[in-house]
């Protein structure tokens, strides 16, 4: 920063909503590159996920949450307890909800316990291009009624319909203070973390369906070489013997395919040329294995 600038400012902005909100997309376009994965598969987004932003003299470190539902397994409810503990550290909440769903049962249930939450709260209506206008402005008047909102938007995280606006709108709520990260870091997670991440989304994205959202995987090597490569390992984790062969493919086409898509992206987040070996392990019970929740930056639920 120059002399001319403003005194730096910086805090954090909690993004929570129900699952498939659009939170992983909208931070994506607001840090403005790739830092959380995106699919159609709900509860894709595990841990908090901080993508850092500038914004004028403000740095804004967003931290995109787990989508908040009805938690029915252990780690259904480490997902949750982490999206609560997000927002409840954040300087300014914001509830991302999906246009086109409006308010559905995963919505109630956020509204409920939002008020506990003492940051100011900004409402973010997602998916604008998909709803009428005068639904969208009803919706907007209804949950306004319901919650002290001290802030209202309308924008299309996907095609950045009205991010500008809001990006420089949070900026206002950023403390005076230090900048907490490097003007050129966008992300506060470990290479080797993000790797990972990105395998999940190729694995989502080429099984969907087929393959339950339990299933994980861990970067277990992550070695640079000397000719300035890294050679990368990982596992994929499932829970039964049939998702192993789904994951391979006949003649390891599936896992080949998954290995390929994932490794452009991988190369262009480390900026090195990536040798990416995956291997497929059935754990049956990875669900209730507290190393597991280590990995994914979880607590482990002891009930």
């Amino acid at each position: 920063m120059t002399e001319e600038t403003k005194a730096p400012r910086c805090g954090f902005c909690a993004l929570i909503g129900a699952p498939n909100a659009g939170k992983s997309t909208l931070l994506n376009q607001l840090v403005g590159a790739k830092v959380s994965i995106v699919s159609r598969k709900v509860q894709t987004t595990r841990t908090l996920v901080r993508g850092i932003a500038l914004e004028g003299d403000a740095q804004i470190i967003f931290v995109d949450t787990p989508g908040i539902f009805a938690p029915k397994r252990r780690l259904d409810r480490a997902m949750v307890t982490s999206a609560w503990g997000g927002a409840g550290d954040a300087d300014v909440v914001c509830l991302l909800i999906d246009a086109r769903k409006g308010l559905d049962e995963e919505v109630e249930s956020i509204l409920e316990k939002l008020p506990q939450l003492r940051a100011p709260k900004i409402l973010v209506l997602n998916k604008i291009d998909t709803i009428e206008h005068e639904k969208l402005l009803g919706l907007a008047a209804r949950l306004n009624e319901r919650i002290q909102f001290a802030d209202t938007f309308m924008i299309s995280a996907l095609k950045g319909h009205g991010c500008a606006k809001f990006r420089e709108k949070l900026a206002e709520y950023m403390q005076p203070g230090p900048w907490l990260y490097p003007e050129d870091q966008i992300s506060d997670a470990p290479i080797r973390a993000l790797a990972a991440e990105i395998t999940r989304e190729k694995l989502f994205e080429r099984l969907h369906d087929e393959l339950p959202y339990q299933s994980t995987v861990e970067t277990e090597l992550w070695k640079d070489q000397p000719d300035g490569s890294a050679r990368v390992e990982q596992t994929i984790y499932v829970t039964r013997e049939g998702q192993k062969k789904i994951v391979i493919g006949e003649g390891g086409k599936t896992i080949k395919s998954i290995g390929s898509a994932a490794r452009k992206e991988i190369m262009e987040a480390a900026e090195q040329k990536v040798h990416l070996f995956l291997f497929v392990k059935v754990r049956e019970n990875w669900g209730d294995d507290p190393e597991r929740y280590r990995e994914m930056g979880l607590e482990f639920p002891r009930k």
